[in-house]
């Protein structure tokens, strides 16, 4: 006969088992050590950044032919006498930089510009130390969650690759009548240090939350705004692979005017370019080396730029969302901070301390843009205390 039961008593109180809720499929796949990963790959971030501020003022410095040789592994070791030092100095003396332009240059000169690519390329070697230790320590330990060993693995790949660029820019500058790299291949090279950082910041935006998190805030997100930031973000790129063309050909320094370049709109004999034997180069060679051409192009874009990111910023300001409204905010407050440091980088003949502030601005509004496209690609969704709104 069934025990008669208070309708006063709990569910469970006579001992029965209790069926605890089981989380969805999301919670239940392997999460990894989502936090652990994130740490990792802010440091490297951390290294990325600080390994393009040492690379421009390699360049800044003209310090990048210094080292003739690529030695990945025992270039890691700097010279340790005065042998060893009179060794490297010679092989810097056949390059075409020290014949045609430093014939003058001494020991302790040398040295100097030797010490600035030499830890550039260090610093190299460190991120991907960090990046091979903090990969298979997780792979070993199983940590990496479901569907991130490729990505990570992707990061670690891109890195090696850029190792190589790296010593095909240099190479470029080797041989001939080169007195400093081939600026497309400068271009390369920045561009894909962008293409790195640009990863690793989404790679950590989206550790910071959870899978389910980022399931449900992807349901909530703003396609039209979505599109707008990215192509806000590829305009942006480009910009920056136009700042490295000026760099590339001292172009910064050749029209410290504005809003006209040394009192004109467009710079005369734009599309010339001797090829040094008497004779003028195609048309297409003015593009990446004519300083005029180079910087104009510069300037233009960073006005379409400039234009295109107010539209963004106004369609932005108008989300559903706080904190990408915030987001985009901020990025308009970059965008205008870089304009003012582009220009007074021109106004100064890109010194070296203004140059490089210039640069780093970049890699500030590069982050902002991904981080206001993320947040429109997976909003924070308000409250109803309205914290987030």
């Amino acid at each position: 006969m069934a025990t008669k039961r208070s309708i006063f008593e709990e569910v469970g109180a006579a001992g029965a088992a209790v069926s605890v809720p089981k989380g969805g499929l999301i919670d239940g796949r392997g999460k990894g050590a989502r936090r652990g990963i994130r740490a990792w790959l802010l440091a490297i971030f951390a290294l990325v950044v600080m390994m393009i501020v040492v690379g421009g003022l390699t360049r800044l410095t003209d310090s990048g032919l210094s080292i003739t040789e690529w030695k990945p592994v025992t270039g890691a070791i700097p010279p340790l006498n005065a042998a060893d030092w009179a060794s490297e100095f010679a092989k810097y003396q056949a390059s075409p930089e020290f014949k045609l332009q430093n014939t003058a240059m001494t020991m302790d000169q040398f040295k100097s510009i030797f010490w600035w690519e030499w830890g550039h390329r260090q610093l190299g070697r460190v991120i991907g130390l960090v990046w091979a230790v903090g990969f298979f320590g997780f792979l070993l330990a199983k940590k990496i969650p479901v569907g991130w060993t490729g990505r990570l693995l992707a990061v670690g790949a891109l890195g090696g690759l850029q190792g190589a660029i790296g010593w095909w820019m240099v190479s470029s500058g080797l041989t001939g009548a080169m007195v400093d790299v081939a600026s497309y291949r400068l271009a390369t090279h920045l561009g894909l240090a962008f293409i790195i950082l640009g990863l690793i910041t989404w790679y950590a935006l989206l550790l910071g939350r959870s899978e389910t998190d980022l399931l449900v805030a992807r349901r909530g997100g703003e396609r039209k705004l979505v599109v707008k930031a990215s192509g806000l973000m590829h305009l942006a790129f480009a910009q920056i692979l136009l700042g490295a063309l000026v760099a590339g050909i001292d172009a910064g320094r050749a029209f410290p005017t504005w809003p006209d370049m040394n009192g004109q709109f467009f710079p005369a004999d734009a599309f010339y370019v001797p090829d040094g034997s008497g004779g003028v180069l195609p048309v297409w060679h003015a593009f990446f080396e004519n300083p005029g051409l180079v910087q104009f192009s510069h300037r233009m874009w960073g006005y379409l730029l400039f234009a295109y990111g107010i539209l963004v910023w106004m369609r932005g300001r108008h989300s559903a969302y706080g904190a990408t409204r915030r987001a985009f905010h901020a990025v308009m407050l970059m965008l205008l901070a870089q304009v003012a440091l582009g220009i007074f980088t021109a106004l100064t003949a890109a010194q070296a301390h203004v140059a490089i502030t210039h640069q780093i601005g970049a890699v500030v509004l590069w982050v902002l843009i991904l981080r206001a496209r993320h947040l429109s690609t997976y909003p924070v969704a308000g409250t109803i205390r309205g914290k987030n709104l």
